[in-house]
């Protein structure tokens, strides 16, 4: 409850599987991912309230494999820095693989 009045900071990390061997060849942006594209997906799902850091991560997951159809697996690791834990903890993650 705490977190939903203070609020707090989050990392994510977002590896993409896909075919880049195209791209690489011929250096056009058609023919790879645009990471703007999934930054600006991954601030507006973090914009969202949630209870759990496994709910954002699935989330974008399922929004990045339903709006990007060349990438063939993705993972998310979403870190909280300084959970209200009651200890000195860098931060807190969940990592999910689809």
């Amino acid at each position: 409850e705490q977190e939903k009045i203070v609020g707090n900071t989050f990392i994510v990390d977002i590896k993409l599987h896909l075919d880049l061997s195209l791209a690489s060849e011929t250096d056009n942006l058609f023919d790879t991912i645009s990471y703007a594209d999934v930054f600006d997906l991954v601030r507006s799902e973090m914009q969202i309230s949630s209870d759990l850091l496994e709910h954002v991560a699935g989330r974008i997951l399922r929004k990045i494999k339903s709006g990007f159809s060349s990438i063939d697996q993705v993972e998310i690791c979403i870190a909280k820095e300084n959970p209200p834990l009651g200890a000195e903890i860098e931060s807190a993650s969940v990592t999910l693989i689809g």
